[in-house]
């Protein structure tokens, strides 16, 4: 070999002062190499072959490498194998023993083969390595081999650019694809319906630090069944060879879709119960009928559907039972509707309050008739014209684009009372198993709220009727009075009371006046109410003096069933300018004169009717003409957050100044003083003195 060849090849890198780390194979190896001439002799000796043999590069060379690499005992064996491989030029590879310098002895794998310098002289190179380390690497790539292909978690090698160069069976499964057609492309391009840029921002990530990441998530569907969402675990770690160069990016993805699943279920029933809590803790606030079914839209809007109408059957509002024959239509009053950015399908819904008939072929009537939910996952064209009422309401859904559509019935006490509707348009999702389940429980609950507040409703009808039917028609003006009057009946959170006035005309162009309270509240406070204004009027006729006249009513009180009340009975005497009064627990009324302020007059309290056992007494108090009487229950000033007497002074205010109309007054008192959520009725009375006709 030339002193060219020996020195180096053309090309290669400087060489390094101080040892080298390993940095491939075949340092892990320690492979040692041997150049020799034709004859035998050493002619090449390598740093690996001092090492492995004992014998320095001085001592090694020129000698016939038989006698210091090869046991006396194969020495025969090799030389012929040496003089064939330098005859036909066929390499040859074995195991021999070797004796070292020191005398011992070690396998070692040899590998021969013959060499052409650009002279036309001939060599052999021979490699050799130590057999146990060969053993154990190749074990090592075996078990490497075995386990890689074996594994049932998809395995593969990115390099640095992200391009797959190696996968396994599993991972060839997980995909889909053949693993030749990974080779050389991207996550991306293989996998185009994953979350290809997290994955590689975080390839990058483990390229760019050497930390791992481990079991991170991603989903996606894949050629091996793109009709599924699937779930992975996803782990990547930086590959290095022996000297730090970063060769890629291993990844090991195993498939949770099972507990993904199970997580998404569990975090859909986590999501029901939470909305079911909410639901319980929503409806159902106070008995008014259309605040209990927007409510029950509230709750549905947005998370379970992008518009919600409650609807009633008009025969349930009015409290009839209501069944629906197969070719009958279902009248329906719509109660609620709420939407979350669905202008057009908000225009194609009932308006609350609305009757409107659905004919048999449509889904809701089909729901209401059968007491079963209707769901509709992907709404065809044809179905819009079976979920609107009508033509014109179908092409407004059509433009809306609703997407999925869900009927549940409202179900109370066995009786079908109406329907939850539910439209979803901006939600891509169609409605599903889950969906139904949250909106059966929302409507069950909703429902018996619903049915309450109806059966209420009805009652507080009946009583407000009664009472109302009760109430004076007096005429505005008297022997010597001008009058006004309201009466206003409590908030539909409370029954209707017991709250009553009269204006009586008696003989000798006289007026009684009178105000009471039943206490308690419904049908059975309407009709004490009832009669004990039967009673005065009665008495009234008599002419009797106020404190005798109400102990007759005290009597009559005390023999209905446990009723108390307040009352305030005045009679009016035009020629004597007075007023004659008695009060039996009641708030005392305001005198209003010109020139002076308002002033609640001094009365003796007295006890309430139905108590007993404690005498009445008549106060006298002038009444010119022009000067006022306000009487009023305590349903204009009671509230629960202000003190009594800040509520009266509250009245003297709004009394004080420049004489107004009667009706006037009756609106400002009411407007002003009386609170929404007051829970109890108002009767106000006032009159005006005028001259004697």
């Amino acid at each position: 070999m030339s002193a060219a060849g020996s020195a180096g090849f053309e090309g290669e890198a400087p060489s390094r002062r101080g040892p080298l780390r390993p940095s491939g194979l075949l340092d892990v190896l320690n492979v040692a190499s041997v150049v020799l001439d034709t004859e035998g002799r050493i002619v090449l000796w390598s740093p690996q072959a001092e090492e492995l043999f004992g014998y320095s590069a001085r001592e090694a060379l020129g000698q016939y490498a038989a006698r210091i690499m090869v046991h006396e005992q194969h020495l025969d064996l090799v030389v012929k194998l040496f003089a064939e491989v330098m005859k036909t030029g066929q390499s040859w590879a074995g195991a021999f023993p070797i004796r070292r310098k020191d005398g011992s002895t070690r396998l070692v794998e040899f590998r021969n083969m013959r060499l052409l310098d650009d002279r036309g002289d001939v060599y052999a190179l021979g490699l050799a390595a130590d057999q146990s380390t060969v053993r154990r690497l190749e074990q090592d790539v075996a078990l490497s081999t075995r386990v890689i292909r074996q594994s049932p978690i998809g395995l593969a090698v990115l390099d640095t650019k992200l391009r797959y160069v190696s996968v396994n069976p599993s991972l060839e499964r997980i995909s889909g694809i053949p693993a030749e057609d990974h080779l050389g492309r991207t996550v991306r391009e293989v996998l185009p319906r994953m979350d290809a840029d997290a994955l590689e921002a975080a390839a990058r990530r483990v390229l760019e630090t050497g930390r791992p990441i481990v079991d991170q998530s991603a989903t996606g569907r894949t050629p091996g069944d793109p009709h599924e969402d699937h779930a992975w675990s996803v782990s990547l770690y930086r590959l290095e060879d022996a000297v730090g160069t970063v060769l890629g990016v291993a990844c090991s993805i195993a498939d949770v879709t099972e507990q993904y699943r199970a997580g998404v279920e569990a975090e859909a029933a986590r999501r029901r119960l939470a909305a079911v809590a909410d639901a319980s803790a929503r409806i159902g606030t106070t008995l008014e009928l259309d605040r209990t079914a927007h409510e029950l839209a509230d709750v549905a809007v947005p998370d379970l559907a992008d518009i919600a109408a409650v609807d009633l059957l008009e025969s349930v509002v009015k409290g009839r039972r209501s069944t629906l024959g197969p070719a009958e239509p279902a009248v329906i009053r719509a109660l609620a509707v709420q939407a979350d950015d669905a202008p057009q399908a908000l225009l194609a819904a009932d308006p609350p309050g609305q009757v409107a008939r659905y004919g048999p072929d449509r889904l809701v009537t089909e729901c209401v008739r059968t007491g079963r939910p209707v769901m509709v996952a992907q709404v065809t064209e044809e179905d819009l014209f079976r979920i609107a009422r009508s033509p014109e309401a179908a092409e407004l859904l059509r433009r809306a684009g609703v997407r999925s559509y869900l009927a549940v019935p409202l179900i109370a006490r066995g009786e079908v009372l109406g329907a939850l509707d539910l439209k979803r348009i901006g939600n891509p999702l169609p409605f599903g198993e889950d969906d139904l389940l949250l909106a059966r429980e929302l409507a069950a609950r909703a429902a018996l709220q619903i049915d309450n507040a109806r059966w209420y409703q009805n009652a507080r009808d009946s009583a407000l009727t009664l009472q109302r039917s009760l109430l004076p028609r007096h005429p505005p003006v008297t022997g010597g009075l001008e009058v006004a009057s309201r009466y206003q009946p409590a908030e539909a959170t409370s029954e209707v009371g017991g709250d009553w006035f009269d204006v009586i005309e008696l003989e000798g162009c006289k007026t009684a006046l009178v105000v009471g309270d039943v206490m308690g509240s419904g049908i059975a406070a309407a009709a004490s109410m009832g009669r004990l204004r039967t009673a005065t009027n009665t008495l009234a006729a008599l002419d009797l003096d106020p404190a005798f006249l109400l102990e007759h009513l005290d009597r009559t009180t005390a023999g209905l069933d446990q009723a108390i009340a307040t009352c305030v009975y005045a009679v009016h005497d035009p020629h004597r300018r007075q007023c004659r009064i008695a009060n039996a627990g009641h708030l005392p009324p305001v005198r209003l004169r010109a020139g002076r302020p308002p002033e609640l007059l001094d009365l003796p309290t007295g006890v309430p009717l139905g108590v007993g056992g404690v005498a009445f007494s008549t106060t006298t108090v002038d009444l010119e003409p022009g000067d006022r009487l306000v009487f009023y229950t305590d349903g204009l000033v009671e509230t629960r957050r202000h003190p009594l007497d800040e509520r009266l002074n509250a009245l003297l205010a709004l009394l004080e100044g420049p004489d107004r109309p009667l009706e006037e007054v009756c609106d400002l008192l009411l407007r002003t003083l009386h609170e929404p959520e007051n829970s109890d009725d108002v009767a106000l009375l006032i009159a005006r003195a005028t001259p004697p006709s």
